[in-house]
């Protein structure tokens, strides 16, 4: 595991985002994704929004996800391990990359078939004290032909933009600043699922 952090603060310190496959053992990510069916059969998930605060809104032109927030005081034991592992993560970045690190927040993410998330920042205004976006996909298993990719921009110097599509494979984990990579969810053919969160700079 100190293998595994090591290279994940150094990516982020010089790419700004780091890709890891397997970051979770098959059992659990079958353990975390029944959980999730669990939890969308009892009626927990609700329409993403958008904005913040009285700006809030559901507006599925621009996300039509549904997500169900995980309350850090009451979280169930497999959250509690997840949640853990993010510690780790947490306390490295901030030893090699000083970003001030305090705390995590983070839902599940349903995207139902032909859902998708526009082209976005995870930091703005209403939200700056999101500083590292962790995402870990809990699909049972995928496909280019499934599509859902999350794609990453890359803005260059000569104001061109790099574009890498990541696919949302069961056990992936895919960590990056979040105010400084656009991204979006393409549409999806096949629901998919993750937990998606935030390590933020304040508690």
């Amino acid at each position: 595991m100190e293998n595994l952090l090591d290279h994940i603060s150094s990516e982020i310190y010089q790419k700004s985002y780091v890709i890891i496959d397997d970051f979770i053992d098959e059992e659990f990510r079958g353990e975390l994704l029944a959980e999730q069916i669990e939890l969308v059969r009892q009626g927990k998930f609700r329409h993403a929004a958008v904005g913040k605060g009285g700006q809030k809104q559901v507006r599925t032109e621009i996300r039509s996800d549904e997500v169900h927030w995980m309350d850090s005081d009451d979280l169930s034991p497999l959250q509690k391990t997840y949640w853990e592992k993010v510690e780790e993560i947490r306390k490295v970045l901030n030893q090699r990359c000083f970003l001030g690190l305090r705390s995590f927040e983070g839902h599940f993410a349903r995207y139902p078939v032909g859902s998708f998330y526009k082209r976005h920042l995870d930091q703005f205004h209403a939200v700056p004290h999101r500083v590292v976006t962790v995402i870990l996909y809990l699909n049972e298993s995928w496909s280019s032909d499934d599509e859902g990719a999350l794609r990453m921009y890359f803005p260059q110097e000569d104001g061109t933009e790099l574009i890498e599509d990541v696919l949302p494979i069961g056990g992936r984990l895919v960590v990056f600043l979040s105010g400084e990579i656009p991204h979006e969810v393409l549409p999806t053919k096949k629901e998919r699922i993750s937990i998606t969160g935030w390590l933020k700079d304040i508690d």
